[in-house]
Order: C-alpha cells, then structure tokens, then sequence
C-alpha cells in the first residue's frame, strides 16, 4: 500500500524495557543538545506509526527457541506458496498481520503492541478504534485458557454488531482462578471471558501523552527500571488506563506519575469474534498449531533435501524446513526438523523436535557398525555455540517438561526427576553444585556434558533412559565432564557464531537445490532467489553462482521441445545479475523479451515470423491463410469500426503471455459504453493514389509513402506503432493491393489517457479488424483476438487477451484459455437477466480516479516475476484464475454482493503481485468508499485509472455518487455507462 513511511520499532525484550527504549530511541531522533523535546518534535514523533513487538520472557517453556528467540521460531504456514524463499517464521506472520491494522489508524499516528509468542490471525484492517484513546484486542474464550492468561473486564454497555464489539475497560485480571472471574463478573452471558490477546493500539491524545512521557520523563523511567522487579509494567501501563485500577496503581511504585500521565484517556476493549488466538508458549503448543490447527497450511517441505523413500522413512506428517537429511534416517510423525543436518543412522521419534543440530557422519573408519542415535517420541533436541569456545553443546528434553518446574513435581525427558536421579545412580548435588540454588528446577541444573560430538550424543541416549543406565563407564564420564545448565546456556550463546552457521548452511542447500535444477531439471524453481540466498555465504557464494553460469549455454538445447526459450534467457540473465554482470544481464533480457513474443507468434499462427520479414513469396505460399488477405477484390471502399471499452471483475495477469502460453487463464469481464458511446473506433477507407496516410484524435498525422519503412522494430515514442504494427500482423503491406491505391486510416480514443479500460488493445482490435474487413479477410473475433495478441508483442508493450475480447464481445462473458500451439481460447457469453443488468448498472460506480497510469510498466515488473518463477506471483494468479470461475457462477446467480466480495479479494492479490498498483490517493478514496461499498478495485494493471465502486445497495450508489461530488479533496468523475449487448 501507498503511503508516508511507517517507523517501526521493535522490541524482542520483557515489556519492562518499553519506556528505556523508547525514550533513548527518541533521544536519538531529536537534537542531543536539547534537554527538553520540542512541540514540534513531539508532534513529528505522534503522526508516526510504531509496532512494538514485546518478546515477554526468557523462553524457559520453550528451551530450543530460546537462542533464536520465540517470535524467530519457524511457522511455515503457506510456505508452499513461496518454495525458494527463506522458511517463514513467526515474526512474518506477526509483521503481516500487524501492517494491515495501519489501515485502522485512518492515517493518524499511532502505536500498536504486539506480543512475540502469539499469532493473532484477524483483518487487523477492519478494527475499529475510538478516538484519542488505547484500545485492547480481545476475544471470547473458554475459562480453561483464560485462566493462564490475561483476562479483560469490559463494561455491559457498548457498540456491537456480528463481527465485533467495543465497550470500556473496567478491569484486567492476571491468570485468574474461577472465584476471581466470578467475584469480578468477567463471564460473559455464553460461558466464555474476553482474553487479553496482548494486542493495544493507541492513537489520537492517548499516544500523544505516552510520546509525552517517553520523551521527557527520563528520571521516572529510571527509577520504574530499578523497580522493575517489583512490578509489572504491562499490567501497570494498562490499568493507567482503566479507572477501576487506579487507586491500585496509586499504591505501587510511581504509580501516581504514571495516572496522571496517562490517566486522562479511558480504555477500550475491542472484541474480534473471529479472532483466532495462536499461542506459543510450550513446545506441544508450536506442534499442535504445525499439526491440528493449522495443518492445512503448513508447507511439510521447504529449503531441504531429502533422499529417496527406498534409503529413507520420513512421515509424510514430518515437517522438513531448511535441512539437509542424508540416506539411512528415519522421521516420525509429527515431527519438527529445522535448520539442520541429519547424517544416516539416526531415528528421530514422532512429535520431536529437532533444531540447529549437525550430526556428521562418523570418522571412525575402523568402526565395523555405523554409529546410531535415536531420539524417542516426544523429544526436543538442539545444538547451541558457545561464547570462547569451539564445540556445540548438545541439549535435550522431553516436549512436555517445564524447566520452571521444581524438583518435586518436574519432569526430565518426561520421567519425574526421583526417578531420572535413581536410573541413573546420580544425586541432585551432581545436578545442583551451588548451595545457593533457591529452587532446584531443570532450568538451572547441570546436567549437559560439554565433549567431543559422539561422546555428548552417547551421554545424551545414557540422560534420556535409552542405554544401559548402570553403566558405571558412561556415568563416570558424566561426571568428570563439564557440564552447563539451560540458565548458564542461556548467558553463554555465540550469537554471531549462530547466525552464521545458520546463513552457511542454508546457502549450501539453496545451492544443491540451484545444481540440480540446472543438471536434471526444467527450471521450475525461482533461481533468483535461491542466488540470493547463497549470496549470504560470502566468501564463496559469488563463486558458486559463476560455476552455475557454465550450464546456460545447453539449457534450451537438451530440453529444447518443453523448455521456452524465454525461460532459459531469464535463468541466464538472473545468473549473471547474481555474479555482478548487469549489462550483460541487461542485453540477455533484451532476448527474453524477444523470446516472448516469438513463442505469443507461434502459438498464435504458424509461419508469422516469416511474414513479419517482409517476404514477398510468404503470401504466395500460403494462399489458404485466412487471417490475411483473399485477393485483390475489395469489397468495402469505406470501413468504420466501433467498439465499447472492457471493466474486468476478476483474473487480469491470466491472459497475459508467457502465462497463458504456459498454463491456463479465466477472465470475468464486461463490455460497457461510456456516456451513451462506443467511445473507440476507427475508420478506414481506400482511394485513389498511393501509400498510406493515418490520423489520430490528437491531431498527430503521418504520410508513408515508402511501405517498406514499416518495419520492426518500432520506436515507443512514435505515436503510430500500434497502427503500423497492425498493417504487419494483417499482412496489409504486403499485398500487390497498395501498388495501386491508397490507404486513409483514421483511429480515435474517447477516454482518458491511463483509463485502464483496455483502450489500446481495444483500438487495436478496431484497426486490425477494419483492416480485414476492407481487404475481405477473416475479421472473425477469435482471428482478431489472436492477431492483436501478437500486435502487443511486437510493440513491446505484452498485453494478453482479456482487452480485445473486452471489447470485440458483447455483454458479461467468461473467457477461458488453453496452452497449446495453437492457443485456444474459448469465449462463454453469460446469459444476464435484465434483474442483474439492471441491478448492476444501479450499484455498480465506473469513476476515473484522474490518476495516470502506465500498464507497460507493471507489465515488464509482473512478467519478469513469473519469468523467475516467482512462487508468491504464481500462487496469486492461480488463486485469481478461481476467483473468475467463482465469480461467473455468482453472477449467474445473481449474488452481487458475493461478486464484491471477490472483487476485494482480486484488489488485494494485484497489490500483492505489484505493490505500486495503488497509491494513497486510491487509498484514502477506497477508505471514503468502504462504508458504501461491497467491493471496489481498480480496473487493468492498477496503479490509477479507472476504479470500480460496487455500492451494497442502489440507494448506497446513490448515497457514494452524491459524496464524491460533495467532498472537497477527491477530484474523480463518475462516468454514466451500460452494458454493451449488441454485436
């Protein structure tokens, strides 16, 4: 989306550290010899718009997230859309869901907190939020999970419809017991309580008073972080908000600075019904959300390399992010393998957990029985480097222990730890040396060996109960070994050392992946983005992608019959770009481009390439060519060709080639008149002389007396290569017909420059089909389509073929496409009710936004894209292809209001294949539109033109059209139109 950059911040830290924070990253932004904030600096920071994501802990419950960090754990949901690209992880999902609620602010500043260990799955663009308040995110839930989190009072009064509803804040409960929630009426009339999502926005005077504070209240700020121990600041900021808690507040350290900061703005709950609340906050947790609740969106395979099932047995239910796995492994169920490599011999259980772990094959050659390992259900198993050391440390635990937990009731690899210290003949003083340990627990005891890489995974099976535990040896060396707690592992990691391991590894994978692409391959994977990833291993990346630049010269010719040459130019030119060599990148795209329209020709009509080469003897050759000339005769001295412009509902970028020369296309679009016209046309006469004189509406003209200076390739500034390249595709200057007479074509365009309606295309069709008509040809619809399909390409602007056919057919009609040589294309006219014309033309707003824009542009940007073999691109293309197929039945079923549902739908995936498609003028109209409209986007590529308004109702049409006329700052014209259904 189009807009003033957002300032984001973030904060992966308990939610203490908030105002520190802040107040040293504004002191940063304003002058440093000011003492105190200016009114215009605080006013500047206040319009911003800021995401503080808070981590909340140490990670204790979640062990092997804890180096990375929680928000940084994998979460492959959708993955498969995007194959090449790095594995998704927990903060994507948060981030995206966190920039949709931009939208809520209504372009005021404003702060959103967010917590790192949930995914709250809702439009967050859809909130709605009092003025000059902070408002809290909830949604209903059952008391079993409220009573481990955080529980929000809100008042019995409010606004509230079916999706949401707003209503004060009189109360936060922390993890309250069922009395509590009783005594403080917090259960709603279903059963259920409104739980604390961690979500808070706040805006208007409320986020005023917080910069306010964070910008001026240094000493308080220090003071509040030499409490922070006795505190909670979370729950003290909220209740500075909630009047309910002020006497409460009043009580604890500072707490009257912080009322009369922050007290004057009241506290909002808004409850999103169809909130779905994604905790992370135990390893089961992370598993159930990969296996059950979102299983169906979980990529099980990405970034890896994985052996064939005859040396393997990997569950299909496994899930494989970012690793390599070798010949000889066995993975369970369930099971979680992430940034890792697994050498033969290992077994990995189901529901297990395995991260970061590199097990080398053993280089005992005089072993006669390969080393093994095997990790039991139910386990997590990681591998962390350590700060002034060279060895990993090997860490281990059952999924469902909680290092929190003390020695009485905890649990070590899921036995109790009485039972653990009894197997294996050891006491809680070899666990816990220090006398001085408050509370014995697994997250401070001493149990991880720190040795040579198979003698840790020896111990590792003695620790988890899987060898012989009276096993004096194996104990012996336990003991003598040093070893190191989670808590002591958790001050001690090699970050720098991690992230680089991590960035090598996954270079290399993307590396095998790119090697055998090339070697066995059809290119189908996005080796720009795999270049990119092995680019990160820098002191050999770029030499890699050089030895990759030695199999370009043989792509096209081993796969010569399935592989477009397209294809292989771009992998060429992606290749090059990644070792550095733009401008020889840059002459390779030319014949990308050039590939492109060769392949739009041939799979249009054989023998075009010929014919464009001005030979003499092609027409001669092929006298049963029905797309050209018949003769000599002419029938019509005078020809005047009309047509309507196209507005499409849905599956735009699925007509255009290589797409639709690839895989097959769906468009939903409508022929209609603008203001009581057909407002393109041209007309085209023959008369005596010779050559040809064309003409357009804007008073350029051009005399050719010379045919043969029609030639390819066309200069973009010459304001006649459309009609010059249809005197190529007609075959017009060809014929002995010009040696005698002369040609008089004259075009015209009634609609604003950048329309978006199709008009060049469309003006194409009417040239080209003047031109067979008067030279008696085949001016059949489908022929036109086909032969203004090539015209585009030749002009180098690659449109497809919704735009013609847009025009050429009348009324509603479903056009489908299919690969092949030739290409087929099959048009299905929708048999509209007058009900559904009627309603439509009522509802439905064609406003020129008087934005200009440059369909070429976005073209060149989203065909390059598809070219890569962009995975994001494709998936939202296919997903528009359904979109056509499902709008087509709502039309026929009269259900205009599912068709604006689909239009929002198809609005959000064209900004997705091309973030530019919009800008904050469309923006801020969409927003004015929303409260009228079912659906709305803008027609063609985007980016300006014209825009389409689907009102929920005739009197809201009329309500929207009044509106616009009415309020200053959108200066848009509404167009009257209709349905075009005559032939």
């Amino acid at each position: 989306m189009a807009s003033e950059s957002v300032l984001v911040l973030l904060l992966f830290m308990p939610f203490w550290n908030l105002l520190n924070i802040t107040n040293s990253f504004l002191s940063n932004l304003r002058n440093s010899q000011r003492k105190e904030p200016s009114p215009s600096f605080i006013d500047l920071i206040a319009k911003k718009h800021i995401l503080l994501l808070h981590a909340g802990g140490d990670s204790k419950r979640v062990p092997w997230a804890n180096p990375m960090g929680k928000v940084f754990l994998p979460l492959p949901y959708l993955a498969a859309d995007d194959q090449d690209g790095p594995v998704p992880l927990l903060f994507d999902h948060i981030l995206a869901i966190a920039s949709c609620a931009r939208q809520a602010f209504q372009n005021e500043g404003g702060m959103l907190t967010m917590t790192g260990d949930v995914l709250p799955c809702f439009d967050a663009s859809t909130m709605v939020m009092p003025n000059d308040a902070s408002c809290i995110v909830t949604v209903p839930i059952t008391l079993d999970i409220a009573s481990n989190h955080g529980v929000i009072v809100a008042a019995k009064s409010g606004i509230s419809n079916d999706t949401y509803s707003i209503n004060l804040v009189e109360n936060l409960l922390q993890k309250p017991c069922l009395d509590e929630l009783v005594r403080h009426q917090a259960i709603l009339d279903d059963g259920r309580t409104l739980l604390d999502t961690g979500i808070i926005a706040v805006r208007g005077q409320a986020w005023l008073n917080l910069v306010k504070l964070a910008c001026s209240s240094q000493s308080m700020i220090s003071e509040l972080l030499e409490k922070k121990k006795e505190m909670s600041l979370y729950e003290d900021l909220v209740a500075a908000w909630v009047p309910a808690k002020h006497e409460w507040l009043r009580s604890r350290p500072l707490g009257d600075e912080l009322v009369n900061s922050l007290g004057e703005q009241e506290m909002f709950s808004y409850c999103a019904c169809d909130l779905l609340f994604l905790h992370f906050g135990t390893s089961s947790e992370v598993l159930d959300h990969m296996s059950e609740t979102g299983a169906g969106l979980v990529g099980r395979r990405h970034l890896c390399s994985i052996p064939a099932t005859n040396v393997s047995d990997i569950a299909a239910s496994a899930i494989i992010l970012s690793s390599k796995i070798e010949p000889g492994v066995s993975i369970g169920e369930d099971s979680l393998i992430y940034d890792s490599f697994i050498s033969g011999g290992i077994q990995i259980g189901s529901q297990s957990i395995v991260v970061g772990v590199n097990v080398p094959a053993t280089s005992d050659t005089t072993e006669r029985v390969p080393f093994r390992f095997m990790l039991p259900d139910r386990h997590c198993f990681w591998e962390v480097p350590l700060v002034e050391r060279t060895e990993r440390v090997i860490v281990y635990c059952g999924i469902h222990d909680n290092p929190k937990i003390p020695l009485s009731n905890g649990t070590f690899c899921g036995k109790p730890w009485r039972k653990v210290l009894d197997d294996l003949g050891i006491q809680d003083t070899d666990l816990w040396i220090s006398e001085n340990t408050l509370e014995k627990c697994l997250w401070n005891a001493k149990i991880f060996p720190i040795l040579p890489y198979f003698e840790m995974l020896t111990l590792a099976s003695w620790l988890m109960g899987l060898d012989n535990q009276i096993n004096e040896t194996l104990r012996s060396s336990w003991k003598r070994s040093q070893r190191i707690s989670l808590e002591e592992l958790h001050k001690s990691i090699n970050f720098p050392h991690m992230c680089l391991g991590s960035s090598n590894h996954q270079a290399d994978l993307a590396s095998g992946i790119v090697n055998a692409c090339l070697n066995f391959g059809l290119l189908g994977r996005n080796l720009s983005q795999l270049c990119q990833e092995i680019l990160q291993k820098e002191s050999t990346g770029i030499e890699v992608c050089k030895g990759f630049l030695s199999h370009c010269p043989n792509l096209q010719a081993q796969n010569s019959a399935i592989l477009p040459k397209s294809r292989a130019y771009q992998v060429h030119a992606d290749l090059l770009r990644a070792c550095g060599n733009e401008e020889m990148a840059l002459e390779t795209e030319q014949k990308v481009w050039a590939s492109i329209a060769d392949e739009t020709a041939s799979a249009v009509r054989y023998g075009f390439k010929e014919n464009l080469a001005g030979s003499s003897s092609w027409f001669a050759s092929n006298p049963d060519n029905t797309s050209g000339c018949c003769g000599e005769s002419i029938h019509h001295r005078t020809v005047k060709i009309e047509l309507p412009v196209r507005v499409d509902f849905v599956g735009g970028w699925s007509d255009t080639p290589p797409w639709s020369l690839e895989r097959a296309g769906c468009v939903l679009n409508v022929a209609i008149t603008l203001e009581d016209s057909l407002p393109i046309g041209t007309v085209i006469e023959i008369e005596k002389g010779t050559g040809i004189f064309i003409s357009d509406d804007v008073g350029n003209q051009l005399s050719i007396e010379d045919l043969s200076s029609i030639a390819l390739p066309f200069e973009i500034s010459d304001p006649f290569r459309l009609v010059k390249s249809a005197l190529l595709v007609t075959s017009v200057i060809h014929e002995k017909i010009l040696q005698s007479v002369a040609l008089r074509i004259r075009t015209w365009a009634n609609v604003p420059r950048g329309s978006g309606l199709g008009t060049s295309s469309i003006l194409a069709a009417a040239v080209v089909k003047g031109l067979l008509r008067i030279t008696d040809g085949d001016e059949s619809n489908e022929n036109v389509t086909r032969l203004v399909l090539v015209l585009e390409q030749l002009m180098g602007t690659g449109g497809g073929w919704q735009d013609q056919i847009g025009g050429l057919y009348a009324g509603i009609k479903f056009t489908a496409s299919f690969p092949g040589i030739p290409l087929r294309l099959q048009v299905i006219p929708l048999l509209a009710s007058p009900q559904l014309i009627k309603e439509l033309q009522q509802r439905l707003l064609v406003v020129f936004t008087g934005q200009v824009r440059l369909a070429h542009q976005v073209l060149h940007k989203v065909v390059t894209r598809y070219l890569q073999r962009d995975n994001l691109l494709v998936s939202s293309i296919k997903r528009l292809t359904e979109l056509a197929k499902i709008a087509r039945e709502a039309l026929m079923s009269c259900d205009i209001d599912a068709l604006g549902d689909i239009m929002l739908e198809a609005w959000r995936l064209h900004q997705e294949l091309d973030p530019f498609c919009s800008n904050e003028f469309v923006d801020k109209l969409f927003a004015f539109c929303d409260h009228y409209c079912c659906g709305y986007k803008l027609v063609g590529a985007g980016g300006g033109g014209f825009a389409l308004l689907l009102a929920k109702s005739a009197e809201s049409a009329e309500e929207l059209r009044h509106s616009l006329v009415n309020t200053s700052g959108f200066d848009v014209k509404i167009y009257g139109w209709k349905i075009f259904l005559e032939n």
